[in-house]
């Protein structure tokens, strides 16, 4: 279980395992949700396209035309069919 205090400016730091499971970086918000339950959901607010441009990138790796992508999709979409 991850437990995190709440400071005197109503402040928390989220624990490093939820933050990698979630991908979390500086700056990313936050959505909280409250339930029915009075359960919390916590989670990460959905970004633009163009916000993660680069994020991806690995140094030496080509980059892939948007055609590439759609065949890899199809492929990979075929073979998890089979």
């Amino acid at each position: 279980m991850a437990v995190a205090t709440i400071t005197s400016k109503g402040q928390i730091t989220i624990p490093k395992e939820i933050r990698q499971e979630l991908l979390l970086h500086s700056g990313d918000r936050i959505d909280f949700k409250l339930t029915e339950q009075g359960k919390v959901l916590l989670r990460p607010v959905t970004r633009r396209v163009d916000e993660l441009f680069g994020r991806l990138h690995k140094h030496g790796q080509q980059a892939l035309s948007p055609e590439d992508m759609d065949a890899a999709i199809r492929h990979r979409v075929t073979q998890s069919d089979a």
